[in-house]
This record gives structure tokens, sequence and C-alpha cells, in this order.
């Protein structure tokens, strides 16, 4: 949920410096269907009544739908803010393979939300040596915020490099000409 902030920040931001949101047209992202899916699968993944039953699956499954997501951001790495999102993509996706498959979470992090794991399989998980911990969820964000969680570093570049691309593209409306419309004269030249 940490990039609905983004989203949010990236099109107030587009709009304080002079953008339009049709400037988000201009966005050419390939391989958009692999993104989607991988999106799809974790979403599928992290909902009640797949986290109770998926067991030793899941990690693997998280580590492909999060490597998925990757391919594509790297499928797209010339569109502005996209490099953020590929570093921030790979610091995710090394912490969570280097931990078997889950997202270390930060016990103090949690606390600080108020809770801990949820039951089943979950994308976070505490471990008291993380691999990479510097990479893992060790922020949190308020409590009193709709959506709170913890958040890692690379969540932050993701968040970042989204906001930056939304900017950008919004800004973008300003450089694209105006279609030509068609003349009105039969005259060939001929």
């Amino acid at each position: 949920m940490f990039i609905l902030y983004a989203l949010v920040i990236g099109l107030v931001v587009g709009y304080l410096v002079g953008g339009r949101p049709s400037g988000l047209a201009t966005i050419q992202f390939r391989w958009g269907w692999v993104a989607l899916f991988g999106l799809a699968v974790q979403v599928a993944l992290f909902s009640g009544p797949v986290t109770e039953r998926i067991g030793a699956a899941g990690p693997p499954l998280y580590v492909a739908s999060t490597a998925f997501v990757f391919v594509a951001v790297l499928r797209n790495i010339r569109i502005p803010g996209l490099v953020l999102v590929a570093l921030g993509a790979a610091s995710n996706l090394a912490a969570i393979v280097a931990n078997g498959g889950y997202m270390p979470a930060s016990p103090a992090a949690l606390a600080a939300l108020g809770g801990g794991v949820a039951p089943g399989y979950s994308n976070s998980t505490v471990v008291t040596s993380p691999a990479l911990e510097p990479l893992t969820d060790i922020f949190v964000l308020p409590s009193w915020l709709p959506f709170a969680n913890v958040f890692s570093v690379g969540d932050v570049l993701i968040a970042v490099g989204v906001a930056v691309t939304i900017v950008v593209a919004m800004r973008a409306w300003r450089s694209v000409p105006p279609a030509e419309e068609p003349s009105s004269s039969s005259d060939t030249g001929g």
C-alpha cells in the first residue's frame, strides 16, 4: 500500500509544477502484462483464503512474482524514474531471496504499528538476524495514516521512482506536438 502514497504525491506534485494528467498517456510501458501478472499473483498470494492454505509454495511464488515485476521494470528502464524503481525492486528482491522468500520486518517497526505478522503465509516475517538487514522492512508509517505498514529502503526508492515517473509524464503534455489536421486542398502538386 506504500505505493498508493507515491501515486498521490506524484499526481499532486505533477499538478503543482504545471503538469496535466493527459501527459500520463505519453508513457509507453512495454511488457505491462508481465508486471500485472506478477502483481496479480501477489494480490492473490496475500489474500486471506490463499495465505491460510499456501504453505511451502508461498516463498517461491512470492520470489517469482517479484521477479516478474522486476523484469518488466527493467524492460522499461528508459522511462524517467524507472531507474529508481528498478533499484528499489532489486533491493527488495535481494532481501527476499536472501531470507528464504520472506521480507523480514523489524520487531520494533511491527510493534510501532501495534501488531505482529498475520497468521498464515505473509510476505513479512520476524527474523532475529536477517540477511541484508538494512534492506529489510525496518521503517514504519505512523499508525494514524491509512494503510500504515512497515517498509524498506527499496520501497522508498520504488515510491520516489513512481512519483518521478508521474511528474515527468504529466509535464510531457507540453512537449507533445498537436496533431496535424489533414489538408483541405486536393492539390497533389501534379
